[in-house]
């Protein structure tokens, strides 16, 4: 069995992971990590996957590996749901479990692309103690304001039948309430309320919003618009991580 680093050990042990300190696969150096930032709504998923796909590395997001864990009922699963039934943000000592578990496979040798982690300060710091001297981040940043935020999740109407998403304020259906795709009844969904948004975007202003801080601190972030359009965005995600991977 493999061990990780004594200071990966010594910090995972801190946030309460120290019976994970095993088996993780080293990077190979200077591979790329990519991480996405930017606040719930921001549309850093959608472009996570087809940068992802586009680049030839995983996609790893902490929201499927919640509900991946939670579907095949592992005992990272069954903490995962506890915490979310309860209302509580999922510890980090089992996101980190989970996070280490998934970068053992061989996929993740030549990189991969986070989106969804690093939350929290302490997160990025773990992080960067795993990767330090082994590969090199790409850290980007999506603007996107409160108000475009939740007017993008206010607007958002989703098919019941076959999951399209239509916004009545930017992309709206061509019949009220109908899918433009299969004629399907369109609904908000419960977390789209105005209310859930709100707090959604409190959450991430306490505590994701302070890694802006610390990545640009370290000169690896850019920042860019993500509220023009879907297309334009891609295209600047591009040209950074293109320029990142040049250098």
């Amino acid at each position: 069995m493999k061990i990780l680093p004594l200071n990966l050990c010594m910090i995972l042990s801190s946030l309460g992971a120290g019976l994970y300190c095993s088996a993780v696969t080293p990077i190979s150096p200077k591979n790329k990590i990519i991480i996405l930032l930017g606040p719930p709504g921001s549309g850093k998923g959608t472009q996570a996957v087809t940068l992802a796909k586009d680049l030839n590395i995983p996609h790893i997001s902490t929201g499927d590996l919640f509900r991946e864990n939670i579907r095949n009922k592992t005992p990272l699963g069954r903490e995962v749901q506890a915490n979310i039934e309860a209302g509580r943000l999922v510890p980090d000592e089992i996101v980190l479990q989970m996070l280490y578990k998934r970068v053992e496979k061989n996929d993740c040798k030549s990189g991969f692309l986070l989106d969804g982690f690093p939350r929290t300060i302490a997160q990025a710091e773990t992080l960067d103690n795993y990767i330090s001297g082994k590969a090199d981040l790409i850290v980007i940043n999506l603007a996107v304001s409160d108000e475009a935020i939740t007017k993008r999740a206010e607007g958002r109407l989703t098919c019941r039948a076959c999951g399209t998403v239509h916004n009545k304020y930017f992309s709206p259906p061509k019949v009220e309430d109908k899918c433009d795709n299969c004629g399907g009844e369109l609904y908000q969904r419960a977390d789209d309320a105005l209310e859930v948004v709100q707090e959604r975007l409190r959450v991430y202003h306490a505590q994701s919003e302070p890694l802006i801080e610390f990545y640009s601190r370290q000169g690896m972030l850019t920042t860019i618009n993500g509220e023009d359009s879907r297309n334009v965005v891609y295209a600047d995600l591009k040209k950074v991580v293109n320029d990142g991977l040049d250098t």
